[in-house]
C-alpha cells in the first residue's frame, strides 16, 4: 500500500495525466483489427497528433513487439516510452536493494509483483515530470486487473493498443532474443518463414540484426529459454483475460494482429490508428 501511495502522490501532480484527448475519440469508434490483410478505413476525424496529449498504453504477449512498436510510435509523435520491462533491467543491473529479489523472479518466469512494478513506474513518472515530459505511452503495464484499476484511478487512459500474433510464431522471436551486453540494445535473430495451410495466412519476419561492432557481444536473456517463455505465456494468458476486458468495456481497446513483421506490419498498425497521412507529413517535411 505504501508504494501504491507513493504512485498516487507522484502522478496525481504530472499535468498531462489528467483529462481526455482526441485519441479517446480513436478507441471509440475504431473497430478491431484483428484480419491480417485488413485495410480499415477511418472512421474518425483526422487530427495532429501533438494536439491528442497521447496517453496510451500496449498491451499484448511478452515478445509480441510491445517495445518495437511503441517505440516507434514515441518517435513519431514525440512522447516518452515508458516500458516497465526496461524498468525491471534497469534495477537488476543496479545494486540496489530490489535488484536480488527480482533475479529471482524473473528467471523463474514468474511476474513482478503489483507492488513492485508500481514502486519502479512511480520512481520513472516522478523523473518524467521533473524533464517536463507532456504524454507517454505505457509498455508492460498493465499486466493485471488491479493494476489496470490503480492505474485508472491516476490517470484517463485514452487507448490500450493489444497486439496479437499466433503462438508458434512468438515462440521462435522469444528464443531469437539477444542483448548487445556493450550498449544494452535488443536485437533478433530469428528469421521465421511459416507457410500458410488449412486456409490461415502464411507469415514471415526477418531477423533483426545488429551492427558489425555488436555482432559478437551478444547474449541471450536469462529468462529466454523455451521452458520459461512457455511459463510467461501461461501466465499471461490466465491474466489478460480481465485487463483486455476492462478496457473493452471503457471502448478503449484496439486489438491488432501482427500480419508479419515490421516492414508489413508498421504501416498497418499506422493505418489502424490514422496515422498513416501523419507520418507522410512528417517525412516529407523531414
Amino acid at each position: 500500500m505504501a508504494a501504491i501511495s507513493r504512485l498516487l502522490r507522484s502522478t496525481t501532480s504530472i499535468p498531462y495525466l489528467a483529462g481526455k484527448s482526441f485519441s479517446s475519440a480513436v478507441a471509440s469508434q475504431a473497430p478491431s483489427y484483428n484480419t491480417p490483410f485488413l485495410h480499415p478505413k477511418p472512421q474518425f476525424p483526422r487530427k495532429d497528433p501533438r494536439d491528442r496529449n497521447v496517453q496510451w498504453i500496449f498491451l499484448g504477449c511478452p515478445g509480441v513487439g510491445k517495445g518495437t512498436y511503441a517505440s516507434r510510435l514515441c518517435k513519431l509523435l514525440g512522447v516518452p516510452h515508458i516500458a516497465t520491462g526496461d524498468l525491471v533491467r534497469e534495477e537488476l543491473a543496479s545494486s540496489g536493494p530490489l535488484s536480488a529479489q527480482l533475479s529471482d523472479i524473473v528467471n523463474q518466469g514468474q511476474l513482478v509483483s503489483d507492488e513492485i512494478i508500481i514502486s519502479l513506474l512511480s520512481k520513472r513518472l516522478a523523473a518524467g515530470e521533473a524533464k517536463g515530459e507532456s504524454g507517454f505511452i505505457l509498455d508492460g503495464f498493465p499486466r493485471t486487473i488491479n493494476q489496470a484499476e490503480i492505474l485508472d484511478g491516476v490517470t484517463d487512459i485514452d487507448l490500450a493498443v493489444n497486439l496479437k500474433i499466433r503462438e508458434d510464431v512468438l515462440l521462435e522471436k522469444c528464443l531469437g532474443r539477444r542483448i548487445c551486453s556493450e550498449c544494452g540494445k535488443n536485437f533478433n535473430v530469428a528469421s521465421i518463414n511459416i507457410k500458410g495451410e488449412n486456409g490461415s495466412p502464411g507469415i514471415m519476419m526477418a531477423p533483426l540484426l545488429p551492427p558489425a561492432q555488436c555482432m559478437s557481444k551478444l547474449v541471450t536473456r536469462a529468462d529466454d529459454t523455451e521452458e520459461v517463455v512457455k511459463e510467461r505465456l501461461r501466465i499471461y494468458y490466465d491474466m489478460s483475460e480481465p485487463v483486455e476486458e476492462f478496457y473493452r468495456s471503457q471502448g478503449k481497446l484496439l486489438e491488432f494482429e501482427l500480419p508479419g513483421g515490421i516492414p508489413e506490419s508498421w504501416p498497418k498498425l499506422l493505418q489502424a490508428l490514422n496515422l498513416d497521412d501523419y507520418e507522410s507529413r512528417q517525412s516529407a517535411a523531414a
